[in-house]
């Protein structure tokens, strides 16, 4: 990057810049890609691999990275330029290393930290936080596809012209779009016929629940080994990031429709009834004989005896 040249590279901000780009050309991600303008560097265009075994596989997703004039030690600000069905376009999104929560932001976050982050909340429940969608499962896949054939149009020609030449790039490494969702086949093959149409179905489980806060445990989940990052849905912020990434065929034995059992000794049942009923008079007759003793008690005790005995 020749124009680099120009800017102070004892600005700690630039250093940083500097050296985060370094980064990123001798260790490539095949998840994704991100550069700099050559005429500021504190904004990037990067593109991310939507994740594998998600409606977003094979797609290619072209985003905007601000970085603030005090970088590292305030966060950046993040746009995503390619329709997924999952972040809207040409907006800031919602993210607890965004700049909506500067609070939860740490230095030693990066670039490639986000792009990390980004992939692997993408398959989540969006939650209604800013700058979220919540397509279904077929039309993300249909954006997918489409995302491949021409990238995003977006700004200045020099905008462009590293835009394409990102898309280009991914689009040589990027998986092929699968015809069907990863889950489908197997959902149907797991799938036991209802005996009625009455029978009972179980509840569905919300996918991919993340916390706001720093990742503290395995990040196995990740596509790289950078620490987690989660979306954050507006609710009281969390001071850990904790990324429970949900694998979808885990979802598969949640579908089976539930049948009801037949009791395992029908007279049994059919006589649990009766025996019930008689119970039930054997305490009312000795309700009845407790009360008459109670009765004549209190009588005699008050000199009323005689009226039971018949001798008044």
């Amino acid at each position: 990057m020749a124009a680099t040249a120009k800017f102070n590279r004892s600005n700690p901000a630039v250093k940083r810049i500097l050296q985060e780009v370094k980064e990123m050309q001798s260790n490539p991600s095949p998840d994704f890609m991100a550069l700099p303008l050559e005429e500021d560097i504190f904004e990037w265009q990067f593109a991310i691999l939507g994740p594998r075994d998600s409606e977003f596989e094979g797609g290619i997703y072209h985003g905007r990275i601000q970085l603030p004039s005090d970088y590292p030690f305030k966060p950046p600000s993040f746009m995503l330029l390619t329709p997924s069905g999952r972040f809207e376009i040409q907006k800031k999104i919602c993210l607890s290393i965004s700049n909506y929560h500067p609070e939860h932001w740490q230095p030693s976050w990066s670039v490639r930290t986000a792009l990390v982050a980004l992939i692997a909340f993408m398959p989540t429940n969006p939650g209604g936080a800013l700058g979220s969608l919540d397509y279904k499962k077929e039309d993300r896949r249909a954006l997918a596809i489409k995302s491949r054939e021409t990238p995003p149009k977006f700004g200045s020609p020099e905008r462009q012209k590293l835009i394409d030449e990102i898309h280009g790039q991914m689009l040589s490494k990027a998986p092929p779009v699968p015809q069907a969702l990863p889950n489908v086949q197997s959902e149907e093959s797991n799938q036991l016929p209802a005996p009625d149409s009455s029978g009972e179905h179980a509840d569905k489980a919300d996918e991919g629940d993340y916390t706001s806060g720093y990742m503290s445990g395995s990040s196995s989940d990740l596509p790289e080994s950078d620490s987690g990052v989660v979306e954050n849905t507006g609710e009281a912020p969390a001071t850990e990031v904790i990324t429970n990434h949900r694998l979808p065929e885990a979802s598969h034995r949640e579908n089976i429709p539930r049948v009801p059992s037949a009791p395992k000794n029908p007279a049994a049942a059919i006589q649990k009834p009766k025996h019930d009923r008689l119970l039930t008079l054997a305490a009312f007759g000795l309700t009845l004989a407790i009360m008459a003793l109670v009765i004549k008690k209190f009588l005699k005790i008050n000199g009323l005896a005689g009226f039971i005995e018949g001798k008044f």
